[in-house]
């Protein structure tokens, strides 16, 4: 119920986990630059995962990372950024083989923007469950995992243990539905693990499509929302443009509007959003104003270079909010 979620934020100084992919971002140099022509990039600490524990992080959220890296130079890359930023890698494992931290490269454009992202025989794909049973999750606030992990195998097993664990331990989990059609062996197995997943679910984001998918049809994506919300799982049904519908358990539908930008790039939104809203919420901000600056942080973010190291601070967002307006935004029930 929403009444637990917020109370295991507020009342805990204890770190979020994270759970999931952490890589290397490569953004073509100087913005506007297509990846075919560039001659010279800028790095960054990427993945949906790490955004997420670096927008924490810029809050000053204590944050720890579970993960897998690659015994190689991108896995220190990796390491150095999360040490540079404030997280905790303590549950960071480094592999030996075959497989290699996640790399993507991606512009700062909009207009026929490209990403492209090296996902073959990832390393964070074998996070397992040896490691989710070393963990003490009493010793967490909540946890945030994102849809990503759930995959393939080991990554899967190892990510619905973890869910289960966390449910017994009483801390709450939040997750992004971040649905990849691409990494998945086919869109029936995928709807089938999320089923599993969002039991143990207290807060879920996602797009309209995202939910879509978790329907069946992706005409019904809020009508899937209003279901699970309805079996006791908090949902933010995220429109774009459109903003979001915020459908709580106690009842309330929050419509919430969007900070209008003239973005660089598309890209980071979904993790600036999470980190803002369960920021806030640590913080005790009503969750309506906690949505408003996850709203405002996708904004920032989508209008500098990167995703890491584009995440605002609560100044920024401050800032930010005193000289723009979001389109409309409702709250009732």
């Amino acid at each position: 119920m929403v009444e637990h979620l917020l109370q295991a934020l507020t009342e805990s100084d204890q770190p979020i986990l994270v759970i999931g992919r952490a890589g290397l971002d490569l953004y073509p140099d100087p913005p506007g630059t297509r990846t075919e022509e560039a001659s010279q990039f800028t790095t960054a600490l990427g993945g949906s995962s790490g955004n997420i524990a670096v927008a924490l992080r810029r809050y000053e959220v204590p944050v720890a990372l579970l993960t897998c890296v690659s015994d190689d130079a991108v896995g220190r890359f990796v390491r150095n950024q999360l040490a540079h930023y404030g997280i905790n890698d303590a549950l960071v494992k480094t592999i030996s083989g075959d497989e290699r931290t996640s790399l993507a490269l991606a512009e700062s454009r909009v207009e026929d923007h490209q990403s492209v992202i090296y996902r073959n025989n990832a390393a964070d794909f074998q996070m397992d469950e040896e490691q989710i049973v070393a963990v003490d999750f009493r010793a967490y606030r909540a946890l945030v995992i994102t849809g990503t992990c759930l995959t393939l195998e080991p990554s899967r097993s190892a990510s619905l243990l973890a869910l289960k664990r966390a449910q017994v331990a009483g801390i709450p989990v939040i997750m992004d539905l971040d649905y990849r059609p691409y990494s998945w062996e086919s869109p029936e197995m995928a709807q089938t693990v999320y089923h599993q997943a969002v039991e143990y679910v207290e807060l879920l984001v996602g797009n309209d499509e995202e939910f879509g998918h978790l329907a069946g049809d992706y005409e019904r994506g809020l009508a899937e929302a209003a279901l699970l919300t309805a079996q006791g799982c908090n949902c933010i049904y995220k429109q774009g443009e459109h903003g979001s519908k915020s459908l709580l358990t106690d009842g309330r539908l929050i419509q919430t509007g969007v900070f209008p930008v003239s973005p660089l790039k598309p890209t980071g939104a979904g993790d600036a959003f999470l980190g803002g809203l369960l920021a806030s919420l640590c913080r005790g901000e009503p969750i309506t104003e906690a949505i408003q600056i996850g709203s405002a942080a996708a904004a920032i973010v989508v209008t500098r270079v990167g995703c890491a190291p584009a995440m605002p601070t609560l100044e920024d967002i401050n800032q930010f909010r005193r000289t723009r307006n979001t389109t409309q935004s409702v709250s009732g029930v």
